[in-house]
């Protein structure tokens, strides 16, 4: 597949497990895509690349820069008219202007072209019944194993992601 903003061919590595392709969230320019790398294989990425390095012990180790731990107050949700009544807004939901979302989402588009990304297909929620499809894009093959490892893998599973 030729990508749109290069001209060049996207290079797919690693197992789909659905159809649903990158471009239909207008994301395209990558120059390499790999999906749903396994455990060893994302710690091989990581070797690789140089992103972090492993403990006597194995466990990886990663620099996560000056931003450690978990900023709650960080999160904003899309205010807009499919979760206006549906979200309890307030300190802990503030709402993000719809306008100011499509500005961010074209600049990180626009990030993509030219880079390697990876892709994790994920469930949030053990119960099949209510567990919902969590599609994880990252930059770096550790974001990409730390989401493989907060989200539930099931390949027996049908997946499309929303």
């Amino acid at each position: 597949m030729a990508s749109l903003r290069t001209g060049k061919a996207t290079e797919h590595l690693g197992r789909k497990k659905t159809d649903y392709e990158l471009d239909n969230y207008g994301l395209s320019g990558a120059t390499r895509v790999y999906w749903n790398l396994s455990t060893p294989e994302l710690y091989e990425e990581v070797a690789r690349r140089n992103e972090g390095f492993f403990s006597d012990h194995g466990a990886l180790i990663v620099d996560t820069g000056e931003h450690t731990g978990r900023a709650a107050k960080d999160k904003a949700i899309v205010r807009e008219a499919s979760s206006e009544a549906k979200v309890f807004w307030g300190d802990v939901n503030k709402g993000f202007p719809q306008e100011k979302f499509d500005g961010l989402k074209e600049r990180m588009m626009a990030h993509v072209a030219g880079r390697e990304i990876f892709v994790q297909d994920t469930f949030a929620g053990a119960d099949r019944r209510y567990r919902l499809p969590v599609r994880v894009i990252t930059e770096l093959a550790w974001h990409s194993l730390f989401a493989r490892t907060m989200f539930i893998n099931d390949s027996s599973a049908p997946y499309r992601p929303e």
